[in-house]
């Protein structure tokens, strides 16, 4: 014989806030980066910083809205635009709603593209791509999309910052530029030969060259000009393994001068340039490790160690992506809205864990923060990088680097 329960109100209600609690679904991220070949390591520490930052930033906290969690999925590109492009595709098809990507430009305008393209043809299943390191300036410029919101400044902004901590030199009067043979890599050519000719005309530029990226084992040949040339500092953008095997070569030639770099730290180069590289490579970056902004910033930096003893937070601004986006999805009420969460981007300020605020320009979908220039050392370090001994330590500082920077761009908006 069947027994018949009647619930009250409350408890009917109880249960559906439970079920509706089970069935919220998470907040998917697709990851699509370098997980193989000769930039594996800068994209799989990526990956791990950006796993973190969600479980400590929002999980740990209870999720966005009604709980639900983020999620971290990742897609070897290869850093290719092509393999890229398929990976975006299985995202989409698996119903993912935001693409975090930065490890180089040329993936990054043609995820854009893609994007764009998709979200003009099906309006029911649109994508944000959140680019946490991909800088070349067109993409914040000519070649801007709605879509398209940029964590980390764009190689412009930290030319400016750069030049302005190195017109302040007066022992530096020649000067070696140096870079890969690509969108980035010339964006930053011609910054630091127009910036440092207006800020200091008296600096020559004795050398301005490109080279195939990721192609180049052997960087002796590229060393010797530069030591040669007569320079008194070195100013590149190269990253990954490009980056490594240029800093070792140009100081195990004997150059003595500053090489000033934009990603040359974390992912096996600082262990790997260790002592060579002491008082010599520097850094033009967001965030500030040594000495670490705050205790809060120190604290997720341990926490980070904890769960990941040989990765290094060589990217704050991963953190700052996953926490303007899930204070986003918050203000807008909605994850799969991302015309409502993109608008809620548009003019954020958020306060970083790594010292300051930011601002997520309206405009263009360009960030503004602080930029320092690091300093390679194994002296005054909380934390190092690749268990090395080694690690960056603040030298220069720039406030809201690059707020008045000009933009081409012209949004189409949804």
């Amino acid at each position: 014989m069947r027994k018949s329960m009647k619930l009250g109100l409350g408890a009917v209600l109880a249960l559906t806030v439970s079920a509706g609690a089970v069935l919220a679904e998470n907040v998917k991220i697709a990851f699509i980066d370098p997980l193989s070949g000769p930039f594996a390591s800068t994209g799989s520490n990526g990956l791990s910083q950006f796993q973190f930052a969600a479980e400590r930033l929002v999980n740990e906290a209870g999720g966005v809205l009604d709980g639900q969690m983020f999620e971290i999925v990742p897609f070897d590109n290869k850093i290719s635009p092509k393999e890229s492009l398929i990976q975006l595709q299985v995202a989409i098809d698996q119903g993912i709603r935001y693409v975090v990507q930065g490890n180089s430009s040329g993936v990054g305008h043609a995820l854009t593209e893609a994007i764009d393209k998709h979200n003009r043809r099906n309006p029911d299943s649109r994508v944000l791509y959140l680019n946490y390191a991909a800088v070349d300036p067109a993409l914040t410029n000519d070649d801007c999309k709605f879509w398209h919101f940029r964590f980390d400044a764009n190689s412009d902004m930290k030319m400016d910052a750069l030049t302005d901590v190195i017109a302040q030199k007066d022992n530096i009067k020649k000067v070696y530029v140096i870079g890969q043979d690509y969108g980035f890599g010339k964006a930053v050519a011609a910054a630091a030969s127009s910036m440092l000719g207006a800020k200091r005309p008296d600096i020559e530029i004795v050398g301005n060259e490109l080279h195939p990226i990721g192609k180049v084992k052997d960087f002796t040949p590229y060393a010797r000009k530069i030591v040669s040339s007569g320079a008194d500092a070195v100013i590149t953008g190269n990253w990954g393994a490009d980056m490594l095997n240029l800093g070792k070569a140009v100081v195990d030639n004997g150059f003595e001068g500053p090489i000033y770099t934009y990603y040359a730290a974390g992912s096996g180069i600082t262990g790997a340039i260790g002592e060579s590289g002491k008082g010599t490579i520097r850094l033009i970056a967001q965030g500030e490790i040594n000495p670490p902004a705050s205790d809060a910033a120190a604290d997720y930096y341990r926490a980070f160690l904890a769960k990941y003893p040989d990765g290094n937070i060589d990217q704050p601004r991963i953190a700052n992506t996953i926490g303007m986006l899930a204070q986003a999805i918050d203000k807008a009420g909605t994850a799969t809205d991302v015309v409502a969460v993109a608008n809620a981007l548009e003019g954020m300020e958020y306060e970083e864990l790594w010292g300051g605020k930011l601002y997520m320009r309206p405009q263009d979908h360009q960030v503004v923060q602080n930029l320092h220039v690091h300093v390679h050392t194994d002296e005054g370090l909380t934390f190092d990088f690749d268990n090395s001994g080694y690690g960056i330590v603040t030298e220069d500082s720039v406030e809201m680097a690059g707020m008045d920077t000009p933009t081409t761009c012209k949004m189409k908006r949804p």
